[in-house]
């Protein structure tokens, strides 16, 4: 007798795990949601990026990176800073050539004033930069078909020697500038010049 009382309660046991087993959910039961269809023309739908609505018409760095997809703005950055060291000695050195081939002719011209102004005086100069300029993107354009704008924001900390007819002179500047550099995006030329320099907030 005792023994089908342990035969029954062992049956019982099973039974029960059988039951928590059998009678749980699994996986996606029929009554579920439907699964998203993964035929070939509904995953080309869904990845499909938004198209841009026509007559849209681009601003700012977008508009230059349309017309040139190739632009990347860390190495005009850093192209940028290289030309402005570069500037900056030549204009001191009264390096007309190199200037000649970094700047438009606008600038050129303020340039060459200053420079002949100076050499009148009988004055000569040297700059030496304490730290590398930073350099920050402000803005970008792009005006009519394919002329890039990109305006460059400059702090930079150099030093100046002077000579003179009244001796020699050593003066550490601290200058903040907005220069912007141009180029036409269709032409051969890689080369960006400076077409404009306006004082900024340091």
């Amino acid at each position: 007798m005792l023994e089908l009382i342990i035969f029954a309660g062992l049956a019982a046991i099973v039974l029960y795990q059988l039951y928590a087993v059998l009678g749980r959910r699994v996986g996606r039961q029929p009554e579920d949601a439907p699964a998203v269809p993964t035929t070939p023309a509904a995953a080309a739908a869904d990845t499909q990026a938004p198209a841009i609505a026509e007559g849209v018409a681009l601003t700012g760095l977008a508009a230059v990176k349309a017309k040139d997809p190739g632009f990347d703005v860390s190495r005009f950055l850093g192209g940028a800073k290289g030309a402005y060291e570069m500037i900056v000695k030549a204009f001191a050195a009264g390096d007309r050539t190199q200037l000649r081939n970094l700047l438009a002719p606008e600038v050129m011209a303020g340039f060459d004033t200053a420079i002949a102004r100076r050499e009148a005086e009988a004055r000569t100069e040297t700059v030496e930069f304490l730290h590398p300029p930073r350099a920050d993107l402000e803005r970008a354009e792009v005006l009519g078909a394919d002329l890039a704008r990109v305006t460059v924001r400059f702090l930079a900390e150099f030093r100046s020697r002077t000579k003179g007819p009244e001796g020699e002179g050593v003066e550490d500047r601290r200058t903040a500038e907005l220069w912007t550099f141009e180029r036409h995006l269709k032409s051969r030329d890689p080369n960006w010049i400076l077409a404009h320099v306006d004082a900024a907030e340091a």
